[in-house]
């Protein structure tokens, strides 16, 4: 009789483990990804942030990344490489003006129109390698722009402030980063002087989604 019970027991709870083991949800993999090289401004200030906190907590000592984190928190920043919308599709290119760089309310701080930044260092006509984390590879297109000559950034980046400047489809994923594998392609650096922002939109090819980075560089002699 005890052997009996016993069975029964160990067959109700087989059957349990296997009704939850149905009814949980399988996590779901999302494309994640943002710019390296030139870093775009949740990667730099992550960078800066872990720099500040010793490798431990983020403490950004950069004064535009540390007003982000009063803003909005460090969430943005641990998720640095996922600045997205996920049912954009082709309708990118009607993101309202000031909100390019941050179009989700988790990004809005990164919106904000300031010159201290964070900045890579280019040269104008310099021949270099695009670098972007491949959190979760996905096939799609790359757009990239830059800002015009003469625009002002003390006020938010609007479409009229930038003219296209390249973009890739598929590039190939064979660099690896502090942060994991990256996509690389090969560019050449438009010809500017001094403080400007590179604009990158990925738009993926097998889903809605789309990621925007905005990279700031300042161009040197």
């Amino acid at each position: 009789m005890k052997t009996t019970r016993k069975a029964a027991v160990l067959s109700g709870i087989v059957g349990l483990t296997a009704t939850f083991l149905v009814v949980l949800p399988a996590p779901s993999a999302m494309a994640h990804g943002g710019l390296t090289y030139p870093a775009t401004r949740t990667y730099a200030c992550y960078v800066d942030g872990l720099e500040g906190g010793n490798g431990g907590d983020l403490e950004p000592t950069n004064p535009a990344c540390a007003d982000a984190v009063a803003q909005g928190g460090k969430q943005p920043l641990w998720d640095w490489f996922g600045n997205l919308l996920p049912d954009i599709g082709d309708q990118w290119q009607s993101l309202p003006d000031g909100t390019l760089c941050g179009p989700s309310d988790k990004y809005a701080a990164y919106r904000m129109a300031r010159t201290d930044w964070p900045t890579t260092e280019v040269s104008a006509g310099a021949e270099v390698t695009m670098r972007y984390n491949a959190w979760a590879r996905h096939p799609g297109t790359w757009y990239q722009f830059i800002t015009r000559d003469g625009w002002d950034p003390s006020r938010p980046l609007s479409w009229s402030d930038l003219e296209f400047w390249h973009q890739v489809t598929d590039p190939p994923v064979n660099g690896s980063g502090p942060h994991g594998p990256e996509y690389t392609w090969p560019a050449t650096m438009p010809n500017k002087t001094g403080r400007h922002i590179i604009y990158s939109v990925w738009a993926r090819s097998d889903s809605p989604e789309g990621f925007f980075n905005c990279a700031d560089v300042v161009f040197t002699e």
